[in-house]
């Protein structure tokens, strides 16, 4: 969020007072079926971009996640109540720093965050693997660290379910080996979380093939296309259309995309215009 957390804490109190004075027509999260969310703006920029909600960050590396705390959550309420817009989703991005197979703070962190997901009511946690928390060497899977992650959602899934929550798993892994990882936990609240951007650009995978291999395993989706707009890139997201189709899924797309103009509301109004345009 692009609030300092003094700033955005303290601003809690009033905008959740001006917000019952005076209640915006609460929105569910836009039109039924597919929504368009992002990562990169705040609840209110993201109204302003005629979007239909954000996912938000848990917090960086710390014993206790900001996301746990009382007065983060409630500051979170109030903008959402004031903006009339849904978290769609939590993301752990610090395990790309902290990984979840090895650092030994991991599981209390998936604990925080599904306790606090639920307190907010959403129902996606974002479970990260890049940077130091791959798990591929050469595109090869690091067995220890794999087998590690498999122990460690194992262990969160019950309380996930409990919480109504899904832990779904952003990775550089290929289709065939997310299947391997949901295998291996065998457990309703574990999923995916596909980036198109990350399988099809940088991975240089087969997006819409795996999509359809993945049919039914997919929780949410993220949308990015580097530097330029999502446009710029038209035939490539109309194939990835066409396979979201084709597997029936009517989830929430998230914009991790990036402000060529610097004006973040401005570009992200355009990109989300077109990936309604691409499903329309």
């Amino acid at each position: 969020m692009s609030c300092t957390r003094r700033r955005f804490v303290g601003q809690a109190a009033l905008t959740l007072t001006a917000a019952a004075a005076c209640p915006r027509a609460a929105r569910a999260g836009g039109k039924e079926g597919l929504r368009v969310g992002t990562c990169t703006l705040d609840l209110e920029a993201a109204r302003q971009a005629g979007l239909d909600g954000v996912q938000v960050r848990v917090g960086n590396a710390a014993d206790e996640l900001d996301i746990s705390r009382p007065e983060t959550r409630a500051a979170y309420k109030a903008q959402r109540l004031a903006s009339g817009l849904p978290i769609c989703s939590l993301m752990m991005g610090l395990l790309n720093d902290f990984p979840l197979a090895t650092d030994p703070r991991g599981p209390a962190w998936l604990r925080q965050s599904i306790d606090s997901a639920k307190d907010l009511g959403i129902a996606n946690i974002l479970v990260a693997f890049f940077g130091k928390g791959d798990l591929l060497s050469d595109k090869r899977i690091k067995e220890d660290d794999f087998a590690s992650v498999v122990k460690r959602l194992k262990e969160a899934a019950p309380r996930a379910k409990d919480a109504g929550v899904t832990l779904a798993v952003e990775s550089m892994l290929s289709a065939e080996q997310n299947l391997r990882l949901l295998d291996a936990v065998e457990h309703e609240s574990v999923s995916l979380y596909y980036d198109v951007f990350n399988t099809g650009k940088t991975q240089k995978y087969d997006s819409p093939a795996e999509i359809r291999q993945l049919k039914g395993r997919i929780t949410q989706i993220h949308f990015k296309n580097g530097p330029a707009y999502l446009d710029g890139d038209k035939p490539y997201f109309e194939a990835v259309a066409a396979a979201i189709r084709d597997v029936g899924y009517a989830g929430w797309i998230v914009l991790e995309t990036s402000s060529p103009s610097k004006n973040g509301i401005a570009d992200a109004r355009r990109n989300g215009d077109f990936v309604r345009a691409l499903f329309a």
